[in-house]
């Protein structure tokens, strides 16, 4: 895992930061991945947070289709745009 989705994991209360990190271990494995396929609901939640774990590598990000300073430079044109600060 990179440094940021480290941190954002270690920001989380210790029971949940443990049971987080348990679980992504598990869902990182084949056999741990089809066990969860039983529960769909926790299984996609570990999925999706394993990939924002991914968007936190700009290289990977982008080839996924993910500009962090474009989004940024978006968000501060339509700022502008709207008269806000």
């Amino acid at each position: 895992m990179t440094r940021g989705f480290e941190s954002f994991i270690d920001r989380a209360p210790w029971p949940e930061r443990v049971a987080l990190r348990a679980l992504l271990a598990v869902e990182r494995r084949p056999r741990g991945a089809r066990l969860l396929a039983r529960a769909p609901l926790l299984s996609q939640a570990l999925g999706a947070t394993l990939a924002l774990g991914r968007y936190d590598e700009p290289r990977l990000a982008a080839c996924l289709g993910w500009d962090a300073a474009k989004v940024v430079a978006r968000g501060r044109a339509l700022r502008r745009a709207e008269g806000r600060p």
